[in-house]
């Protein structure tokens, strides 16, 4: 007998179980660090609002490619269960999931008269921008940000490491402002969509952050990692509520900065600090070796 089960009951040593989900975040296809292989995340909701990862490899993601979109729901069965590991940061659940070529897949239709999909996600664990110069960050710490992009610096080359990557200047509606360093490919992919968006669109971006990062080397500022995703204008609630707010007072965010926070467009974004404390760019430091970017 197959269990109609929700994502918490589901453990490695589960039998014969079914589990309706929504995709609310898809990563794009990565290499492994070892280069050995291509992977591509996926982040999972239930009818609980319950999430977890789900990772497919170089063949799935050929397979799946044209069956499995953001925001479709689908009833998932005879996935892999396994421990999430912690070597990358604090996963979102215990478990995770591989979707391999013995998973069984059925998309739920806006058509189908019995099984009905699961309405557009509204959960979001953001960490609001005056809360994160009180975490207690750790070299694993991730976090999720909402906010809006003032500003996107050109790609370039950091340092005597000389690792790539693109800065942006991100405020939320409070007027605090990080600066947040796109590494490698997330400058040069999602850092470019960014770029031609502001040079073309009237209006300001809001940007969603999964799994973002939390540099404390010289002063705090915000990095993507190995698993971060980056969202240019998604489609939950807070953000156009965000937008919305940026639309109406875009003249005063990109004029004179406030009491509580300071960048120039006319030189390179500093890390700005709640407080007020202008420090030098992470990028920007000749020496980077003790910053992880992945």
């Amino acid at each position: 007998m197959v269990l109609r089960l929700n994502i918490d009951q589901i453990k490695p040593a589960t039998q014969d179980w079914i589990c309706k989900v929504q995709i609310v975040e898809i990563g794009r296809p990565r290499e492994s660090l070892d280069k050995k292989c291509t992977f591509q995340n996926l982040i999972l909701e239930d009818e609980q609002e319950c999430q977890i990862r789900a990772v497919m490899y170089t063949n799935e993601i050929e397979q799946y490619a044209a069956k499995l979109k953001l925001f479709n729901t689908y009833l998932i069965s005879t996935a892999r269960v396994k421990v999430s590991p912690t070597s990358y940061g604090k996963p979102i659940h215990q478990f995770y999931w591989i979707l391999d070529k013995e998973t069984v897949i059925e998309q739920i239709k806006p058509s189908n008269e019995v099984e009905k999909p699961l309405p557009p996600p509204t959960k979001l664990n953001i960490t609001s921008f005056d809360r994160i110069p009180h975490l207690m960050v750790d070299s694993a710490a991730e976090i999720d940000v909402l906010a809006v992009v003032l500003r996107c610096g050109p790609q370039k080359n950091a340092g005597h490491s000389h690792h790539r990557c693109r800065e942006i200047t991100l405020c939320d509606n409070q007027q605090n402002q990080f600066l947040f360093t796109l590494w490698e490919d997330f400058g040069e992919i999602e850092g470019h969509k960014i770029s031609s968006k502001m040079a073309t669109e009237t209006d300001l971006l809001v940007i969603l952050g999964k799994s973002i990062g939390i540099s404390t080397y010289q002063g705090l500022s915000l990095q993507t990692r190995y698993n971060s995703t980056v969202r240019v204008n998604p489609n939950y609630p807070q953000a156009v509520a965000l937008l919305n707010w940026a639309k109406e007072n875009k003249t005063m965010l990109l004029s004179s900065p406030s009491d509580t926070t300071s960048t120039s467009s006319s030189i390179t974004p500093m890390i700005v600090t709640p407080s007020g404390q202008q420090l030098i760019s992470i990028a920007d430091i000749s020496s980077v070796p003790s910053i992880s970017h992945t």
